[in-house]
C-alpha cells in the first residue's frame, strides 16, 4: 500500500451527486483547495456497515464544516446509484437526509490513485485521507470492509491538525481539544511528562 501522508493528494476529475440530489459532471479535489479535506471511501451502495458510516458523517456536518472541512465520500458506484440510494429511507437501509458529495468512482481510477482498490472485488476499502488546506495528505487510514470507522476520532485528528497549524506544538497520544500539547524538542517532552 502507498503511503501518501507528507506527499499532495492525487487530484481526480469524475461525476458526484451533491447536495443529496443535484448531478454534477465533473468534481476535482482542487476546488476546494484552500479547505481541509476529508476524502473516505466506502465497498458500495447499498450495503450493510456503509450506510451507518455515511449517516454518522451526516450528524456531524456542522462540526466538520466549522472546523473548514469538507466531507467528500467515493465508491466506485454511478452518480445514478447514489442518487437512488439518496433517495432511500433510512428506516430501509438507505442514506436519505445527506448533503455532502459522493463521487461517483465508477472506472476505479480515484480508489486506484488512493491506492484502497481491492482488486478481485472492484471495490474500494474503506480509506479515510485527511488533506490539509494546500492539497497534501496529513493523515491516513484504512480499515476492511467489516470494520467501520469512528467519526469522532476524524474531528479529533482535523483538531490535532489545525491546532499544530496555529500554534507548532505537537499533539500527544490521547490527545483533545483543550488538551495540553508540548514543544517538540526533549525539554518539550521532559516538561509534559513533568506536568502530567
Amino acid at each position: 500500500m502507498s503511503v501518501l501522508v507528507g506527499r499532495n493528494a492525487p487530484d481526480f476529475d469524475v461525476a458526484a451527486v451533491v447536495n443529496g440530489s443535484q448531478f454534477v459532471d465533473s468534481i476535482k479535489l482542487s476546488f476546494f483547495k484552500g479547505k481541509y479535506v476529508v476524502l473516505f471511501f466506502y465497498p458500495l451502495d447499498f450495503t450493510f456497515v456503509c450506510p451507518t458510516e455515511l449517516h454518522a458523517f451526516q450528524e456531524k456536518i456542522q462540526e466538520f464544516r466549522d472546523r473548514n472541512v469538507e466531507l467528500i465520500g467515493c465508491s466506485v458506484d454511478s452518480k445514478f446509484s447514489h442518487f437512488a440510494w439518496l433517495h432511500t429511507p433510512r428506516t430501509q437501509g438507505g442514506i436519505k437526509g445527506i448533503t455532502y458529495t459522493l463521487l461517483s468512482d465508477l472506472n476505479k481510477t480515484v480508489a486506484a490513485d488512493y491506492d484502497v482498490l481491492l482488486e478481485g472485488a472492484g471495490i474500494a476499502l474503506r480509506g479515510l485521507f485527511l488533506i490539509d488546506k494546500e492539497g497534501v495528505v496529513q493523515h491516513q487510514v484504512v480499515n476492511n470492509l467489516s470494520l467501520g470507522r469512528n467519526i469522532d476520532e476524524v474531528l479529533r485528528l482535523v483538531d490535532a491538525l489545525q491546532f499544530t497549524e496555529e500554534h507548532g506544538e505537537v499533539c500527544p497520544a490521547n490527545w483533545n481539544k483543550g488538551d495540553k500539547s508540548m514543544a517538540p524538542t526533549q525539554e518539550g517532552l521532559i516538561e509534559f511528562f513533568e506536568e502530567t
